[in-house]
This record gives C-alpha cells, sequence and structure tokens, in this order.
C-alpha cells in the first residue's frame, strides 16, 4: 500500500502524522511511504530522518495526499477537501459531530474516514484518544496556572498559594483522562482540586488514589453550579465518544465566577463542554483567549497537544503505529473484520455514516457496520 503523510496546515499545528521510527514499520513491511517535505522539521525531523527509514520525501501537498491511505493528525481543513477522492482512506482525527462541512465532503467524495477518537477497546478504553487526552490533560493545568497571573488577564493568582495564603481552587467537569492528568497536575502544583463526574466508580478509584487531595463530586446541575462559582479555574474535560459534548456548564454559572477566574475548555473539539465557549468557538495558539462579559479568561484552543509537538507526535505514533501497520498490511476492511476495536473507528464510507453519535448529532441516518464490512 502507498501511505501518505501531508504535512499539517491547521494553525501552529506542528505535529506529524508518523515518526521516522513509524516509516520504518511500514517499510519493513513492504509498504511505500510518502512524505510532504518540512512535514516533521518544526519539531526536529528532517526530511533526511525520514528518506534514512525508506520514505520518499514529496515537493507538494497533492503529491502528499496522492496514497491509497492518508495518514494525518487534525482533521482536514476547506482547503484540503479538494484532495478527497473515492476509495482514499484517511485515518486521523475527525471530530465529525462538531464538523457538519466536513463530514459532508468526505460523504461527497465516498472517502474511508477511520477516526482516531472512535477507535475502543473492548474495555471502553480509547487507545488513540488517550495519548493526546493525557498530554492536553495535563497542559491544561500549566495553561490555567499561567492565565491566572496578572500579566495574562488572570486576578494574579498563584496555583499553590503561599504559607498563610490559599491555593487556588481549581473544578474540573469530567474525570476521563483528560480530568485525571489535569487534576493530577494541578494537585503537583498544589492547587486545591475538585473533580465532577456522573461515575461513581471513577471517583472511588481517583478517591483511593489522592485521598483527600482532591475532593470528588457526582455530577448533577446543583454540584456543578456550586463548584463553579467557587472556582478560580474550571477544566471542561468532557467526552462522549464521538459525540457533541454536553454543555454542562452554562452561561448562567459562567456569570456567578469572579473576575479574573479562568476557563479552559479543552472539549472545545467536540463542541464544547462550556456553553459560553461552544458558542463562541475554538480558538487558536495565536489568540487563544477571550473575556466573557464578567471578566472571565476563557480559553479553547482546538488543538493544545500541537504547543508541545515533538512529544504529543512521538506519544502519538507509539498508539497509532499497530493499527496503521494493520490497515496498510491488510487494508481497510479486512483489518476492521479482524479488529473489532479498529472497526469502531469507522465514522464514513462509501456515500454514508457508520458512526452513531455522528448521525444523531448533524441528523443523518446510521447505517450499521456490517453494511460497510
Amino acid at each position: 500500500m502507498i501511505v501518505s503523510i501531508p504535512k499539517e496546515i491547521k494553525n501552529k499545528e506542528y505535529r506529524v502524522g508518523i515518526t521516522p521510527a513509524g516509516v520504518r514499520a511500514l517499510v519493513d513491511a513492504k509498504h511505500e511511504v510518502l512524505v510532504e517535505t518540512g512535514a516533521g522539521a518544526a519539531i526536529g525531523i528532517s526530511d533526511d530522518d525520514y528518506k534514512a527509514q525508506g520514505a520518499k520525501i514529496v515537493k507538494t501537498a497533492a503529491e502528499a495526499w496522492s496514497g491509497e491511505m492518508v495518514v494525518k493528525v487534525k482533521e482536514p481543513l476547506e482547503e484540503e477537501y479538494k484532495f478527497f477522492r473515492p476509495g482514499m482512506v484517511l485515518f486521523t482525527y475527525l471530530h465529525l459531530a462538531a464538523e457538519p462541512k466536513l463530514t459532508d465532503a468526505l460523504l461527497k467524495n465516498k472517502v474511508t474516514g477511520i477516526a482516531y477518537e472512535t477507535v475502543q477497546l473492548p474495555t471502553r478504553v480509547l487507545p488513540l484518544l488517550a495519548p493526546m487526552s493525557e498530554v492536553a490533560g495535563r497542559m491544561a493545568a500549566q495553561v490555567a496556572a499561567n492565565l491566572l497571573t496578572k500579566n495574562a488577564g488572570g486576578m494574579g493568582l498563584l496555583m499553590g498559594g503561599t504559607a498563610g495564603v490559599p491555593a487556588a481552587n481549581f473544578v474540573v467537569v469530567g474525570a476521563g483522562v483528560v480530568g485525571f492528568n489535569a487534576a493530577k497536575v494541578a494537585v503537583g502544583m498544589g492547587a486545591k482540586v475538585t473533580i465532577i463526574d456522573n461515575n461513581i466508580d471513577r471517583l472511588r478509584q481517583i478517591d483511593d488514589l489522592y485521598g483527600n487531595k482532591i475532593q470528588t463530586l457526582f455530577s448533577n446541575s446543583l454540584n456543578i453550579a456550586h463548584a463553579v462559582k467557587e472556582a478560580d479555574v474550571v477544566i471542561g474535560s468532557v467526552l462522549i465518544p464521538g459525540a457533541a459534548t454536553p454543555q454542562l456548564v452554562t452561561t448562567e454559572m459562567v456569570k456567578t465566577m469572579k473576575a479574573g477566574s479562568v476557563i479552559v475548555d479543552v472539549a472545545i473539539d467536540q463542541g464544547g463542554a462550556v456553553e459560553l465557549t461552544a458558542k463562541h468557538g475554538a480558538t487558536s495558539h495565536d489568540n487563544p483567549t477571550f473575556m466573557s462579559d464578567n471578566g472571565v479568561v476563557c480559553y479553547c484552543v482546538g488543538n493544545m497537544p500541537g504547543a508541545v509537538a515533538r512529544t504529543s507526535t512521538f506519544t502519538l505514533t507509539n498508539a497509532t503505529l499497530p493499527y496503521m501497520v494493520q490497515l496498510a498490511n491488510k487494508g481497510w476492511k479486512k483489518a476492521c473484520q479482524d479488529n473489532e476495536s479498529l472497526a469502531k473507528g469507522l465514522n464514513t464510507h462509501d456515500g454514508k455514516v457508520f458512526f452513531k453519535g455522528v448521525a444523531d448529532k448533524l441528523g443523518m441516518e446510521c447505517h450499521a457496520l456490517s453494511e460497510a464490512l
């Protein structure tokens, strides 16, 4: 199979879909790998590094999209839709529930879209979303700590406080991979941390691990409203795999927050867990924040891990490469027939939607996987 790796073009997106080690694994399995020139340059991976492992370096985006399977990091942008064609396999993050235009383009061009974020193990773990969720969660605490400073628009708080001065009140809505990692780093910074979720077993697990270092709350509107009102930082980290994120933090709740407090909505790429940021839309690394009417600093960058692109690229390829090799060795259909977890990643094929969360959000018919396989 010819596997293509285009250069990412999203604002300040420096990640790349494969590492040199990944190229070597595909080449050793007798596949051809095309890498767009400069794809890894921003994170210290040169064209020569890829060539040394057997990749062919191509000069244009059109050439880099010409393979039978295209592997990316982020969802394609509108200027990339012209490269779509029937029979092409696209293996990347898609987040289609929040991307109706992209969904329409994939369907119109009969692209087989396999989304990292909906590949799911029998244990319900999302193995290709988890690596970037881990990065984004850890980053969320660091970002919040910076935004609390007066220079960044915050109220001028130190996350951990000092002797005789209280620490920041850090509230995490959603106790999945993002939320847990955000809470973990915030505890390390000395913040007073509360984590909210509707999975009581997950809350028990966190309580067993951290005891009184993290306050756990069961998710309901009253608990969320009270916690948000008292918060100096709110992290939105709710996830429903492949579907639009429920907006659990309402605009009315945000109005009760103190001026100079901070919201980091990590869930923005699935629509947002905070009503205010969802209405505003994703921000970028160039212009990452906006201010609410009552002075709350709101951060909702859709590709947070892109800021630590080298770590993110190697972390992501560690997870995606085994699936990449399966798809190349067997073809997408046989690979999905043999691997139920990978099959759950199938979002679009032959002009049809195969993932219920996407179909429900966009008002489309959801076709059974058996129809494609």
